[in-house]
C-alpha cells in the first residue's frame, strides 16, 4: 500500500510538472498525515498550525515546513505515536532530513550542492589551518614574520588594499550565492504579498528565536524529556556575537573610509568594544552549542549532519578565540603570527558559509516569513485555527 501511494503521489508529481519526493520528502509527507490526524502538538510551534492548512503536502510545502521546524524536540517527547510505535513518528528527524537536503538542492551554484554533505568537522579545521599556514608561510618568505613591536598596527603586515582584495570577493561571493538560493527557495514556496505586519512579525521571532521555547516557554528537549531554555541562550549568544562582529567590521570600515581613520583603535573606541563584546558572545554560544551537541537525544535530528553542524561551530569559536588573542597581544612581536592565523580562519570561515550549516538561519528565517504572511490569509479548509 505505501508503495502505491509513493507512485501515486509521484504520477501526481509529473501531471503536474514537478520532480517526484524523495524518500525523505515521502516520509515527512506520512508523518505529517498522522499530525494532521492527531494534531496533539498544534500549539508547540508554527509547523502544526501551518500543517493544518494543508490536506496533501507537495514538495514545496514539505520544503516549507521542514525549514520551519526549529528542531526543539518537544513534539517528539509528547508524541503517543513516536518510536517504538508501529506509525513511528519523530517529526524532528524527518524534517532535520529534507531541511539538510534542501540546503544542497537550493545551493548555487547548484553543482557545488555536495559540498553540503562533505562540510564537517575534518574538512574546516583543514581548511582553517591550511589557509593560516599559507599565509604564516608567506609572512616568513617576506621576512615579516618575526618583528618588533608595531603598536597594534596590523597594516603593517597586511596592508588594507590586500586585505580587501583578499576578502572581498569571498565576502561578495558568499551573500550572492545564499542570495540566489533563498530567492530560488522563496519562489517555490509562494509566499504571496508581503505587509509591514508581516515582516515585523517575522522579524521578531527571528530575533527572539521564539520557536525555540518548546510551545510553552519552557525550552526544548536534548538529552532526555527534561526542558531547557540552553539551547536557545546559547543561540541568542551566537546570533548576536556574530551580528556584534559584523557591527565592528562594519563601524571600523566608516572609520576608515568616511572620517580617515585606519587602524589600529584604542581598546575603549566603538570597533574595538562590539569586537570584543561579540567575541566573548562568539566563544560562549559556540562552545555551548558544542556540548549540547554532543548531549543530543540520538533520536532528534539528522546524525548525518553531525559534521556540519559541528564544523560550523568550530569555526565560528575559533575565528572569536584567534580574534581576542589577537587583540590581547597584537603590541608584541607575536602580533603577525597571531594575525595570520586569525585570518586564515576566518577565510575559512566566508568560504564555507554558503555551504554550511550558516544556511539554515537564512532558510528558516524565510520560513518564518512566509508563515506570518501566510497566517494572515484566510483559511481554504477551516479544519484547524488560523
Amino acid at each position: 500500500m505505501q508503495q502505491l501511494d509513493a507512485l501515486t503521489r509521484d504520477a501526481r508529481a509529473l501531471a503536474l510538472g514537478e520532480m517526484p519526493l524523495t524518500p525523505y520528502e515521502t516520509e515527512v509527507g506520512r508523518q505529517l498525515q498522522i499530525c494532521n490526524a492527531c494534531r496533539y502538538c498544534e500549539g508547540f510551534c508554527a509547523v502544526f498550525p501551518a500543517m493544518t492548512r494543508r490536506l496533501e503536502f507537495g514538495k514545496a510545502d514539505i520544503h516549507y515546513l521542514a525549514n520551519l521546524c526549529h528542531n526543539c524536540g518537544a513534539c517528539f517527547h509528547a508524541c503517543q505515536y513516536a518510536p517504538p510505535h508501529a506509525f513511528a513518528v519523530n517529526v524532528p528527524q524527518a524534517m532535520a532530513q529534507v531541511r539538510g537536503q534542501t540546503y544542497a538542492d537550493y545551493a548555487w551554484p547548484p553543482a557545488l550542492g555536495a559540498l553540503y554533505k562533505r562540510n564537517g568537522l575534518t574538512m574546516a579545521m583543514a581548511l582553517a589551518a591550511g589557509l593560516a599556514l599559507f599565509l604564516v608561510l608567506a609572512l616568513g618568505l617576506n621576512g615579516t614574520l618575526l618583528h618588533a613591536p608595531l603598536a597594534g598596527n596590523f597594516y603593517a603586515i597586511f596592508p588594507h588594499n590586500l586585505l580587501v582584495l583578499m576578502f572581498a570577493p569571498i565576502f561578495l561571493f558568499a551573500v550572492l550565492a545564499l542570495g540566489l538560493g533563498v530567492r530560488k527557495f522563496w519562489r517555490d514556496v509562494s509566499p504571496g504579498q508581503a505587509t509591514g505586519a508581516a515582516v515585523t512579525e517575522a522579524s521578531l521571532n527571528v530575533l527572539r528565536l521564539k520557536y525555540l521555547d518548546g510551545g510553552h516557554g519552557e525550552g526544548c528537549n536534548e538529552s532526555d524529556d527534561a526542558f531547557t531554555l540552553w539551547r536557545r541562550r546559547f543561540h541568542h549568544l551566537t546570533f548576536y556575537g556574530f551580528m556584534l562582529c559584523f557591527a565592528a567590521t562594519s563601524v571600523a570600515t566608516l572609520y576608515h573610509y568616511l572620517l580617515g581613520l585606519p587602524a589600529p583603535y584604542a581598546l575603549t573606541s566603538l570597533p574595538v568594544l562590539l569586537g570584543t563584546a561579540g567575541g566573548i558572545g562568539l566563544l560562549i554560544g559556540p562552545a555551548g552549542l558544542f556540548w549540547l551537541n554532543l548531549r543530543r537525544h540520538p533520536m532528534h535530528g539528522d546524525a548525518a549532519q553531525k559534521p556540519m553542524d559541528r564544523g560550523f561551530i568550530a569555526l565560528l569559536f575559533f575565528t572569536s578565540l584567534t580574534g581576542l588573542a589577537l587583540l590581547a597581544w597584537r603590541d608584541t612581536g607575536a602580533m603577525a603570527l597571531l594575525l595570520a592565523i586569525h585570518l586564515g580562519v576566518v577565510m575559512a570561515l566566508f568560504l564555507t558559509l554558503p555551504y554550511g550549516k550558516f544556511a539554515h538561519g537564512i532558510f528558516r528565517s524565510a520560513a518564518l516569513l512566509k508563515w506570518a504572511i501566510e497566517k494572515r490569509q484566510p483559511g481554504t479548509l477551516k479544519l484547524g485555527d488560523d
